[in-house]
This record gives structure tokens, C-alpha cells and sequence, in this order.
């Protein structure tokens, strides 16, 4: 039998809009994940502490303030270097200051290491779908 799948969620950097990811936290929650809630203005090295610690299968990021880019440059160099590199990572929110087109926002968030970058709108269900199916690819679901 196969482990729980175990995420992690939480707003990047300074951000403390803290809607979005309860609402995330609760949606994975009752699809039968376990999840591990940071909150809000967690630091990109505390999520990949955590990750290590929880032996966790995904991160899944939410940030509404705007600079999320700045906040993890770096980061899945940073995930590699923890041994991490098996790791799913998600974001999603309003990932950039002013009006932007989301294509040119999705292709910054990959080039960062995202497997998958939504924008405020997205639909949770599908999103949790793009998970399992992620999961799945990689062996662990």
C-alpha cells in the first residue's frame, strides 16, 4: 500500500493574504492528502526545511502580493541541493505587479522549476486533478 501523499502549503515571502491557501489547505485535505499548513510569509528555506523533515512529495505555493518571482530565485537549485529534486512544486495567485499576460508570467514560473503555475482564478478541482496526475508520472501516487 502506498503512503498518503504528503504537501505542503503556504503564501511565499512577505505575503499574508492567507485565504487562498486555507482554501487550498482544505481542498487537498479532503481529497486525501496529508497536508502540512505553513501559513502565511513563509520563507522559501523554511519550505524546503519542512519539506525535508515531512519527507513531503509537493510543495504548492499561493502568493497574491506580487513578488513571488523575487522570493524564489534560487529555489529549486535550492531543493536539488537539499535532495529534494523529486519534488513537485506548484504556484499559483497573481505572481507579478500590474497587468501582466499570464503565458510570459507561466514561462518565468517554469524557468524557475515549476511544474505548474496557475493564475487567481484557477479551478482547485483541476488543479488537484494535475496533482494526482503528477503524482502518478513520478512514481508516488
Amino acid at each position: 500500500m502506498k503512503k498518503q501523499a504528503t504537501v505542503i502549503t503556504g503564501t511565499v515571502g512577505m505575503d499574508a493574504h492567507v485565504i487562498g491557501t486555507k482554501i487550498l489547505s482544505r481542498a487537498l485535505k479532503d481529497a486525501g492528502f496529508n497536508v502540512v499548513e505553513l501559513g502565511i510569509q513563509v520563507s522559501p528555506e523554511e519550505f524546503i526545511e519542512v519539506a525535508k523533515e515531512t519527507k513531503a512529495d509537493a510543495i504548492l505555493m499561493t502568493s497574491l502580493y506580487g513578488m513571488a518571482e523575487l522570493d524564489l530565485r534560487g529555489f529549486k537549485e535550492k531543493c536539488k541541493e537539499a535532495g529534494l529534486e523529486d519534488l513537485i512544486l506548484y504556484i499559483g495567485g497573481v505572481l507579478g505587479v500590474g497587468r501582466q499576460d499570464f503565458k510570459e508570467v507561466e514561462k518565468r514560473f517554469k524557468k524557475l522549476g515549476f511544474e505548474r503555475v496557475y493564475p487567481p482564478e484557477a479551478n482547485l478541482e483541476s488543479a488537484i486533478e494535475d496533482l494526482w496526475n503528477d503524482l502518478r508520472a513520478k512514481g508516488k501516487a
